[in-house]
């Protein structure tokens, strides 16, 4: 089973990617035990596929996060400029939530 079997998008999941990291890695475990190499093969590519997927979906994270606060301090100060308290107030909200979503996703 590849990771892609357990995804319905196209966008990389770290909790997908966990899943086949888990999954992998007790595939591998039950191979070795049974001396089936096709699972101890099976297991190491599902378990090596599910760690590019979590590292993947980090990066992607970050970006998106990176886009929010970007987007976010325009909004806040374009806000702060015309007087308009309330852009200046989401621009806040919206930058907050990228520097979130960049630490979550470091």
């Amino acid at each position: 089973m590849s990771s892609s079997d357990n995804t319905s998008s196209n966008q990389p999941s770290q909790t997908n990617g966990q899943w086949n990291s888990v999954m992998g890695t007790a595939k591998e475990a039950f191979g070795n035990t049974t001396g089936l190499n096709s699972w101890t093969d099976a297991g190491k590519q599902q378990h090596a596929d599910g760690e590019a997927e979590i590292t993947a979906a980090k990066a992607q994270g970050y970006v998106e996060g990176t886009a929010d606060r970007l987007e976010g301090k325009k909004d806040a100060v374009v806000g702060a400029i015309s007087g308009d308290k309330s852009q200046q107030a989401s621009g806040n909200v919206q930058h907050d939530k990228g520097v979130y979503q960049q630490k979550a996703n470091q």
